[in-house]
């Protein structure tokens, strides 16, 4: 447990852009992190404050922020409307960046020409089950927004399938018919042969700023919530 009444603890993304981005905010309030093990180091430390560094998978921030073991943390809010209303009651969203802009997206093969919008997807669902006795697979890593999303459609007939690698090669593998997947410019789904429906858009997402309601009235807790997020 990663949890001091003395320490305020601060998840930062382990990896890719979204950490990069995220260090640069330190850096930019003048708040040097140091390690004591180098870069692959899982904690870290800024000198002459009680705030320590922990470094986590951008999913686990969320985790860890609902359970109070750390205090603030840096994720995306796809992320965060993915997990469970009892894990987001716990969680607060103190500011939105401009960095981290992505999309949740419904996406299919290209060559399904004549299935444009939700309602043709809505058609072929209804055949799969008719002709082809068995439910449209859709492959995502956010089977709840996913789930929400197409019943709210009125699309009722799929089967979500768990993706655990990259997801936008499920329909050619055979694991899945289409996919939900996150994605920024796109590209990566032209390269598969995918497209995004024209109504297909689940949910913006960018980087956010969030706060463990256990930590709300945690000594220091609001002075560097305001350092961090001040223009």
């Amino acid at each position: 447990m990663f949890m001091n009444k003395d320490i305020i603890n601060i998840g930062v993304p382990s990896k890719g852009r979204l950490k990069i981005d995220t260090l640069n905010i330190f850096k930019e309030k003048n708040l040097k992190i140091y390690s004591e093990r180098g870069e692959r180091d899982l904690f870290g430390f800024i000198k002459k404050s009680n705030i320590k560094i922990i470094y986590l998978h951008a999913r686990e921030c969320i985790e860890q922020l609902s359970l109070g073991n750390i205090d603030i943390g840096f994720s995306g809010i796809d992320l965060l409307k993915e997990s469970e209303i009892n894990i987001q009651k716990k969680i607060k969203v103190y500011k939105k960046y401009e960095f981290g802009k992505a999309n949740l997206v419904l996406a299919i093969p290209d060559p399904w020409i004549d299935v444009q919008t939700l309602l043709d997807l809505d058609e072929v669902a209804d055949e799969f089950k008719k002709k082809k006795k068995k439910l449209l697979r859709v492959a995502t890593k956010y089977p709840n927004l996913t789930r929400q999303f197409l019943y709210s459609k009125g699309v009722t007939q799929f089967q979500l399938v768990k993706s655990l690698g990259s997801t936008e090669v499920a329909p050619f593998t055979g694991t899945a018919e289409i996919i939900s997947d996150i994605t920024s410019t796109g590209a990566t789904l032209k390269a598969n042969n995918l497209r995004v429906l024209k109504d297909g858009e689940i949910l913006k997402s960018q980087a956010c700023l969030m706060i463990s309601k256990l930590s709300s009235r945690k000594f220091g807790i609001k002075k560097i919530i305001n350092l961090l997020s001040k223009k």
